[in-house]
């Protein structure tokens, strides 16, 4: 096993052990946050029905353009603060946070401290 196979099965597994305990409901859905070398996702998910009730992420029409000069950094804060701002718009307050086997820290971490600030709670 090369070693970058290795580094995606170990997510794998954590992704999984994490899962296990970390469910959403309608109540309080669940945040999962997805980010790849360039970009940074987050979608708020109620697992019972399956369904995605907000998204956003730095490839929205709305946050493209203001995002690609930024450093991840604060593009991840930009779209934690856009993702807050959308949940609370549609009546959510309380979240459950999947940092989707990734260790927390540094863009998931700016993602998460700019949606607590605009009012989410996690």
């Amino acid at each position: 096993m090369d070693k970058n196979s290795a580094k995606w099965s170990a997510i794998a597994t954590k992704k999984l052990r994490i899962r296990k305990n970390v469910l959403g409901t309608a109540d309080r859905p669940r945040l999962s946050v997805y980010r790849s070398e360039k970009h940074i996702y987050g979608q708020v998910i109620d697992d019972i029905k399956g369904h995605t009730l907000v998204a956003a992420s730095t490839l929205n029409e709305d946050l493209a353009k203001s995002t690609e000069k930024l450093s991840p950094l604060d593009a991840a804060k930009a779209v934690g603060e856009a993702l807050a701002s959308k949940c609370l718009a549609a009546g959510v307050s309380k979240v459950v946070f999947d940092r989707n086997g990734r260790i927390y820290g540094g863009r998931l971490a700016a993602l998460a401290d700019a949606a607590r600030a605009k009012g989410l709670q996690f």
